[in-house]
């Protein structure tokens, strides 16, 4: 709705006790961002945005600037209901906006699109638009009342006829006001009822009493998932994943399995990315084209560039850096660690706070010691070098460019360019021994 100015309040103020969880509720994940981050990257680009919290949840306001950092953060003190909440943020709202949307940071799944299809009544004169949803099983919900296309009351289950419990569009509790009226109507909420709360539920018939418009526009049951339990959180996540799945398909990505296949909300994909079985992406990963991510591996926080190749079971976690065509094998693990274009690490092997310069070649078992028990130190290894298998680089430490490294070794001093070093005491051979060896412990054994 371009044109109209628009404000966004978030009501993130509920506790969800239900969670049984000391983290405030709309800080759970799903797809590896706090619920209301996915909530705040729905709400249209030109809104304004104010954030109602509860007191002393500071992580909640922190995580809300975060996700976006021209957020205004109100509190509300005293916990009297959705109506209430909203008039923490009456600074906001006497800004006079066009257009004011009411959503709440527990429905992660709410779209963008869904939003922006609510706010158009306002433009053509409604005062009030509420979504709603058929609901497969309306029990417990507000029951949305239209007559003539209007929504005339909005009616708790309880307070409900047999006709009106038949009802199948239920409240989805997402409202937008026109700003024109949004303040009058909302302070109209004044009598509280017996528990002392003031709900949003009371402005449809404010509206009414006023002689103003209300509507509804109606999305999916997923859409507006709210979350209370552990068990609709993971509903959620699983409805996320399916949606992350299929926008990676419908982009060109091949998930050979892709109900196997774990994505983060901000997980992005080159062209021609293949991802086996089994892999899971944590936050701030990036793919590049051409890729293949092999069987039970994980990736978190890490780049990987056009043509690389992970896994299978390889874990990247954060700071790893894949230059174009680098090799990661199985079992290997890396951490803080740039691995230039053409590298291999293929086997069994750790890589952490270290640099792999291009086209290196670092055997199976290779251990960069980065950690002396109080510090992290870096390894650095030069373009083209070769490490050989079961080495144990001491870091701080230099590799040179084309220099190789002696199976075995334990490696403490900085190695120059095209150098061969290796630590290894003398081999000692005693010819015959081993059958001498094992008569003594024949003999020994008959005793």
């Amino acid at each position: 709705m371009t044109g109209r100015s628009s404000l966004t309040i978030v009501l993130a103020a509920g506790e969800g006790t239900r969670m049984r969880s000391s983290l405030p509720k709309v800080l759970h994940p799903v797809a590896g961002q706090p619920l209301i981050a996915h909530v705040l990257a729905a709400v249209p680009r030109e809104s304004a945005v104010a954030v109602v919290v509860g007191p002393d949840h500071d992580a909640v306001a922190a995580a809300a600037r975060r996700a976006n950092p021209q957020a205004g953060i109100f509190v509300q003190d005293e916990r009297r209901g959705t109506a209430h909440a909203v008039l923490a943020a009456r600074a906001a709202i006497t800004k006079k906006y066009d257009d004011i949307l009411i959503v709440f940071g527990d429905t992660p799944l709410i779209s963008p699109a869904t939003l922006e299809r609510l706010r158009e009544p306002l433009g053509d004169g409604a005062a009030l638009a509420v979504l709603g949803f058929r609901a497969a099983d309306p029990t417990g919900y507000g029951r949305l009342i239209v007559n003539d296309e209007q929504l005339v009351a909005i009616r708790e289950e309880a307070d409900a006829s047999a006709a009106e419990r038949a009802v199948t569009l239920c409240n989805a509790g997402v409202m937008a006001f026109s700003g024109a009226h949004a303040l009058a109507m909302l302070e109209r909420i004044g009598n509280a009822n017996a528990k002392g709360e003031f709900y949003l539920t009371d402005a449809v018939e404010i509206a009414r009493a006023m002689g103003l418009s209300c509507v509804v526009r109606e999305t999916g049951e997923d859409e507006v998932r709210g979350i209370n339990t552990k068990a609709q959180l993971a509903e959620a996540e699983a409805v996320m994943q399916r949606r992350l799945r299929r926008a990676a398909l419908e982009s060109g990505v091949t998930l050979i399995a892709p109900e196997t296949v774990h994505l983060c909300a901000d997980t992005a994909f080159g062209a021609d990315v293949t991802v086996e079985p089994y892999v899971v992406f944590g936050p701030g990963v990036s793919v590049g084209a051409g890729a293949v991510i092999h069987s039970f591996s994980h990736v978190s926080e890490a780049t990987i560039g056009a043509g690389a190749s992970v896994g299978p079971f390889a874990r990247l976690r954060p700071g790893t850096r894949l230059g174009e065509g680098a090799r990661i094998g199985n079992f290997v693990e890396t951490k803080a660690a740039e691995i230039a274009a053409g590298a291999k690490v293929n086997h069994l092997t750790y890589i952490g706070d270290a640099e792999v310069g291009a086209g290196a070649n670092i055997g199976a078992g290779t251990i960069t010691c980065n950690y002396d028990g109080f510090l992290k130190h870096r390894t650095v290894i030069g373009a083209g070098a070769f490490i050989g298998s079961n080495s144990a680089l001491v870091a701080p430490l230099r590799i040179g460019a084309g220099a190789y490294i002696g199976s075995g070794s334990v490696i403490t001093r900085d190695v120059p360019d095209d150098a061969l070093a290796l630590e290894r005491a003398p081999q000692t051979v005693k010819d015959g021994w081993a059958v001498k060896f094992r008569a003594l412990m024949a003999r020994r054994k008959g005793k």
